[in-house]
């Protein structure tokens, strides 16, 4: 079992002090940000796809050191209007990482919107489709609880895509804390559990000010090492970007993957 472990995004300016030394330029974040963790999940091409000069940039820099996960344009699971050649600039543009080694899952993440309605599964069905004929890993994420249902787990098991496990806020109509393994690979995505200010148009820093502690984390690494045996590879990004939880969280998760005696290479 293969652990890569890092978090979403990395352009922060907030760590600069914390994590990136003092005078640190954004263009050599990623640099610093890959000698210390092994994945980052890439948000900025939600709002627009990365060309292959960029992606090859972000490899060079990283120093191929790096799994990326690559989140799908918001046109593919937002306003779910992309057209063929948005998903093949898609396919395209990350050839660089494909031809390293260096490409994890993409993930699509849907909103809280997106509920399970006859019209949203013949659309899931449709774009799922896709990254199984470009021969593409997909993790999927809800938002809501109706999906995360024993039926859809097994639906996702015979496509061979990934469900992502989701850590939230235990809020009503919100997806449980569970580790889901409907393939080889798990993917694990944790927001924090901030209920106070996830709704009511609070910003998205806001909604991620939580700094989880070990009791809350201990569950998710027990759960990671019972299924080992069936897992190859094991995702897990903080999303508790703020004010540098994540990168606290981080170091906490290496020590408790430590007591099974598991090692997180990972350095902070």
């Amino acid at each position: 079992m293969e652990l890569y472990l890092g978090t979403g995004g990395y352009s922060n300016d907030d760590w600069v002090g914390l994590f990136y030394p003092e005078g640190t330029k954004p263009g050599d974040y990623l640099a610093h940000y890959a000698a210390h963790f092994n994945a980052v999940e890439l948000n900025s091409s939600f709002y627009n796809i990365p060309g292959t000069k960029a992606f090859a940039g972000m490899l060079k820099k990283s120093e191929a050191r790096l799994r990326f996960a690559v989140k799908l344009h918001q046109s593919m699971t937002h306003t779910r209007d992309a057209d063929a050649e948005l998903y093949g600039r898609l396919f395209e543009s990350v050839a660089p990482l494909r031809e390293a080694g260096m490409l994890g899952p993409f993930l699509a993440q849907f909103p809280y919107s997106f509920h399970r309605t006859p019209e949203n599964r013949r659309y899931l069905k449709g774009l799922t489709d896709r990254f199984a004929e470009a021969g593409e890993a997909l993790a999927v994420e809800f938002r809501t609880a109706e999906w995360h249902v024993p039926e859809v787990y097994e639906a996702f098991a015979r496509a061979g895509l990934i469900a992502v496990s989701v850590d939230y806020p235990q809020l009503p109509k919100l997806p449980p804390p569970e580790l889901l393994v409907t393939s080889s690979t798990a993917y694990i995505r944790l927001h924090g559990r901030n209920e106070d200010t996830w709704y009511g148009g609070k910003s998205a820093a806001e909604r991620h000010d939580y700094r989880y502690t070990p009791d809350e984390l201990r569950p998710w690494v027990s759960a990671v090492v019972a299924q080992a045996e069936r897992l190859e590879q094991v995702y897990v990004f903080f999303q508790n970007t703020t004010k540098g939880h994540a990168l606290k969280n981080l170091a906490m998760l290496k020590e408790l993957f430590a007591e099974h005696d598991v090692d997180a290479p990972i350095s902070l």
